[in-house]
């Protein structure tokens, strides 16, 4: 790669790792399901204006939206509002690289080379040692609500994979159509019509302007900026060679969210999420051959798809 578009890969991977602050902001004012409703509604109105629908099977679309969109966001966000602090859940939803490699290799008969199943038996190992401190720190069940959303990232994934777009960031974009209904009625069933009114009647308030600056930077720098530029290289570049350039994304968030709300990791946290970085990035490696196995994706996580989970469309993811 250019040293510029290493620059881009890597300012991608900053916009990933700040988009979590920005969620951060937006959850002290909206209940979690309705701001991921109202996340996705943004988005998915420009889209279904401006926006080509992709030409691809409904059910992939669909089950694309679902995994991505409804599970891994439903997950990350109660996870996030239930006290998992915002530099570990951008770390703790990397678990979706080697969630992603294992159901491929179990749903879709894809073979997992030796190298891929040590990358993933580190990454695991690592975050079974954040797991267990997020325990002893009495936090376990944001914790697990985050990793359910990297599964469901993983779902996601191979939905994607399936549908093999012929322009990732059309679909992208067009799974934003399919959570806003799911997630609303979800967001009335569990949190109610008074909850979400409150949240919207304070939103009108200046103490609200944080929120709104951070559904703004989700909706636009995270997912149409971060996701055009990582879509670009992706279309220029070996998924391979992108791919590890999203290791960073929780090296950001942690650091970006020590530095802005003053959330320290301890120890073991850290020494796990280096492990997981570790993990992924074995198994991100590419052959000496120059080329993968036959019928093995080239890293951990699948071209094409969102990362960081946060609203990103790239190698996974988003962020």
């Amino acid at each position: 790669m250019p040293v510029r578009h290493r620059l881009l890969a890597v300012l991608v991977a900053a916009i990933w790792g700040v988009n979590f602050l920005a969620i951060h902001a937006s959850l002290a004012q909206f209940p979690p399901f309705f701001l991921v409703a109202l996340r996705f509604a943004l988005i998915a109105v420009p889209t279904i204006l401006l926006v080509p629908r992709p030409r691809v099977p409904l059910r992939w679309l669909v089950g694309y939206g679902l995994g991505f969109g409804v599970v891994q966001f439903t997950f990350l966000y109660a996870g996030m509002a239930a006290g998992m602090p915002t530099g570990l859940a951008s770390l703790v939803l990397q678990a979706s690289a080697p969630f992603t490699l294992v159901l491929g290799g179990v749903l879709l008969r894809e073979r997992v080379t030796a190298r891929q199943w040590v990358g993933i038996v580190t990454a695991v190992a690592g975050m079974a040692l954040v797991g267990v401190a997020r325990a002893q720190a009495a936090a376990l069940l944001p914790f697990l609500l985050v990793l359910a959303g990297g599964l469901g990232w993983a779902f996601g994934n191979l939905a994607s994979r399936l549908a093999r777009p012929e322009n990732p960031l059309h679909l992208t974009l067009w799974m934003s159509v399919v959570v806003p209904v799911p997630m609303l009625a979800l967001s009335l069933w569990l949190e109610g019509p008074a909850q979400v009114g409150a949240a919207l009647a304070g939103s009108v308030t200046a103490s609200a302007i944080p929120a709104w600056i951070g559904l703004a930077y989700t909706c636009v720098i995270g997912t149409a900026v971060g996701s055009g530029l990582w879509t670009w290289l992706l279309a220029r570049h070996p998924a391979g060679v992108v791919a590890p350039f999203s290791m960073l994304v929780p090296v950001v968030g942690i650091a970006t969210a020590a530095l802005v709300l003053h959330e320290v990791p301890g120890v073991w946290e850290l020494a796990g999420g280096a492990v997981v970085v570790i993990g992924v990035l074995i198994g991100a490696r590419r052959p000496r051959a120059g080329r993968p196995a036959p019928g093995v994706q080239d890293d951990l996580t699948p071209a094409g798809v969102p990362v960081g989970g946060v609203g990103s469309a790239g190698v996974v993811a988003r962020t």
